[in-house]
């Protein structure tokens, strides 16, 4: 179970790092925040927060470390993007539909729900911050 966690969160850190690596710092063609925000026509502020969540619950996937707290951001984000961007489109992900967002959000509540595993640098934080 420990490894099949471990896989999971590798594919999640892979989507989010880079989506979020695109935004927070505007890399690998990304638009960063103020594209971000101009895109989705909303503050500044707001293309920095998309962009955080996504690089840090990424980095959260990735390395075990706060990963609840990382689900709970990639939730929020994907749970945005469903309303925001792709409800209207359908489930569909050809036809810009919520397909993969509600699967990153529902790998996320797995997340959430079950911690990091043993195959985590979880290990490495004082006893109290390793729920998180």
């Amino acid at each position: 179970m420990n490894l099949a966690l471990f896989i999971i969160r590798i594919a999640g850190a892979m989507a989010f790092l880079y989506h979020g690596s695109g935004i927070l710092f505007g890399v690998w063609g990304g638009p960063g925040p103020k594209g971000f925000a101009d895109f989705m026509h909303m503050p500044l502020v707001v293309g920095y927060l998309v962009g955080l969540a996504q690089f840090c619950g990424g980095l959260a996937f990735l390395t075990g470390i706060l990963i609840r707290v990382g689900a709970l951001c990639i939730i929020a984000m994907m749970a945005g993007a469903i309303y925001l961007v792709h409800l209207p489109n359908g489930f569909d992900i050809g036809k810009g539909g919520m397909e993969y967002a509600l699967t990153q959000l529902l790998v996320a509540l797995a997340l959430l729900i079950t911690g990091a595993g043993a195959y985590s640098l979880s290990s490495m934080l004082p006893r109290p911050l390793r729920k998180l």
